[in-house]
């Protein structure tokens, strides 16, 4: 550092710039895994979309990824380096039968309020899967009233809540957008950092290929430097940050201690990130910290991992505020549910509230209280009363907006009750909170005497069947209108519908067999799927699911949502959706 200082600036400053904006801490290529066109050398890579993109008609980017390079001309080389775009996503649309111009028809006002709707619902999982589906399918941005920023903020915005951390880092990583992402970086390196696994966040920027833009993941790269032995190249960007007067005092003194310029522990502790909690127990060897209510939880995670949280049996009972903490930490993870009650034990009542929970709780703190019904739930043998305590303290927890830290305690109360002698009026809560929401099912069976269930769904299989099933399904109906007691259920006939979709043939003498009615549709959808906007009509298709679950939702609706991908021709989603509604699960 001294031997820098020696230089002139101009000079110092050029070569820092040349390092820091040349500066690759990975000698690996970047990955671009739906680049249209020819690979063009490096400095070409992130060339941002040439408006004469928007001319190029689809098949034509389709015969270009398929054309070898010694079939092309060089008037069309040219053409097409010239209009080359990085697409950025996971998926390649054809995998799901979606297409890469998908949102050149959205009006951003319209994409800009559905998410907005969406934002306010919690996803089912399915739900969720088709929207993760359509923000990460590789495709050209929308224009029309809406910017590329705005667009790459709902994808931000939604990866986070969602907080897929895997698919985070195959996004960001894969297509090298961290600059264009900084929040959603930010939030992955800081998970990682909160689970305590530094090697972990510090991957991320080791697989970083261009100079990091943002001051906040540039302080991250530099720690990561120190810790990976790469002092020399960690000096000059920190040495470039202090040039340009954007060095953060308290990060340069852990910094300094860290490098061994100052060897005075660096004890003052900063809250502000993430990445400030952890150097100030890092530079402190003789660190301690006493988290509060209004402590964040990637802080309270982070003394969990690191083992800095105290210790339950050394907490004083009088200490209501320090329990309060810990229901809290127990609700977002950090304590388990089992040191939350084992706590509870400790409170000592008497047999007069012990008997008479009800009356005593009404002169008793948030905590005791739960504590108090919690003892009593332990020495009640009588079910109903057994029951109706469980739902008080589930209510009380709830009240206080930290439900979560009587989940899996609840279920183990549940599970010693047998459903039969459970009381007509706790059935509801019986069931509600002893099954989980979303169970996945894997088995099929195939049951011929039922249309949706037979065979013939496995025409549908993701992989091309070989076979026509035009005879199978016309043998079908035949003795489907011979037999007069069989119902023609909606889920018939979205099987049958889905099949003339795909062009299969269905005899002209079957037609009478059942009715449908496009009105069932939603109204904004039919336009969306008129004007060819299949990103916002399978926006809304997500909205529509919703919390629920596929299996959950009703025929009538069910019938719309593949009515409409029928429509959009995008037969390997819904191909998907059909496994997990059609077929029945055992």
């Amino acid at each position: 550092m001294k031997n820098l200082k020696l230089l002139s600036k101009n000079y110092f400053l050029v070569i820092l710039f040349s390092l820091f904006f040349g500066f690759v801490t990975n000698s690996q290529e970047p990955v671009d895994i739906w680049e249209v066109g020819e690979k063009k050398p490096e400095e070409n890579t992130n060339l941002i979309e040439d408006e004469a993109e928007k001319n190029i008609p689809q098949n034509t980017i389709y015969e270009m990824q398929s054309q070898k390079k010694g079939e092309l001309s060089i008037e069309e080389t040219q053409t097409l380096i010239s209009k080359e775009t990085k697409l950025v996503g996971i998926y390649d649309p054809a995998e799901n039968g979606l297409d890469i111009n998908m949102w050149s028809n959205s009006n951003g006002d319209q994409i800009l309020n559905i998410f907005k709707r969406i934002d306010k619902l919690e996803l089912s999982r399915d739900a969720v899967e088709i929207l993760d589906i359509l923000l990460l399918t590789n495709a050209h941005y929308p224009e029309m009233n809406i910017s590329k920023e705005q667009f790459l903020e709902i994808k931000s915005k939604w990866l986070i809540k969602h907080s897929n951390f895997e698919l985070i880092e195959q996004y960001l990583l894969n297509n090298q957008i961290v600059n264009e992402h900084p929040k959603l970086t930010k939030h992955l390196a800081d998970h990682y950092l909160s689970q305590s696994d530094v090697k972990k966040a510090c991957e991320i920027f080791s697989k970083i290929k261009e100079p990091i833009q943002d001051l906040y993941l540039s302080k991250f790269n530099i720690y990561c430097l120190i810790n990976n032995n790469k002092r020399d190249e960690a000096q000059l960007l920190i040495d470039l940050q202090l040039e340009l007067g954007i060095a953060d005092k308290f990060f340069v003194k852990k910094i300094d201690y860290l490098m061994g310029f100052n060897t005075e522990p660096a004890i003052e502790v900063s809250e502000k990130t993430i990445l400030d909690f952890h150097l100030s127990h890092r530079t402190n060897p003789e660190f301690k910290f006493e988290p509060k209510d209004t402590t964040s939880k990637q802080i309270w995670k982070y003394l969990s991992t690191s083992n800095l949280l105290d210790n339950i049996i050394d907490i004083e009972l009088t200490d209501i505020d320090k329990i309060t903490s810990i229901e809290k930490a127990t609700h977002e993870g950090n304590y388990t549910e089992r040191e939350l009650f084992e706590l509870y034990k400790r409170f000592q009542f008497n047999i007069n509230q012990l008997l008479n929970i009800k009356e005593s709780t009404k002169v008793l703190s948030a905590v005791e209280t739960r504590a108090l019904i919690y003892q009593g739930i332990l020495i009640t043998t009588e079910i109903e009363n057994k029951l109706q305590l469980m739902n008080a303290l589930k209510n009380s927890f709830k009240n206080d907006g930290i439900e979560k830290a009587f989940n899996i305690e609840l279920k183990a109360f549940l599970r010693n009750i047998e459903e039969d002698k459970v009381p007509s009026n706790f059935t509801t809560f019986y069931q509600n909170n002893l099954e989980d929401k979303e169970t996945q099912q894997v088995n099929i069976k195939i049951n011929n005497k039922i249309l949706h269930q037979s065979k013939l769904i496995n025409y549908l299989k993701l992989e091309k069947s070989k076979k026509d099933p035009t005879k199978d399904i016309n043998d079908f109906l035949k003795k489907i209108k011979k037999n007069k007691k069989y119902f023609f259920s909606k889920k018939d006939i979205i099987l049958v519908e889905t099949f003339k979709s795909d062009g299969i043939k269905i005899l002209n003498k079957y037609n009478d067999l059942y009715e449908i009615n496009d009105s069932e549709i939603p109204f904004d959808i039919q336009i969306f799927v008129k004007s060819g906007d299949m990103a916002a009509a399978l926006l809304r298709i997500v909205e529509v699911i919703g919390q629920d679950n596929l299996n959950n939702i009703d025929e009538d609706t069910l019938y719309f949502i593949i009515s409409t991908l029928n429509q959009l021709n995008v037969d390997p989603l819904r191909n998907k959706i059909l496994f997990k509604i059609l077929p029945l699960k055992v």
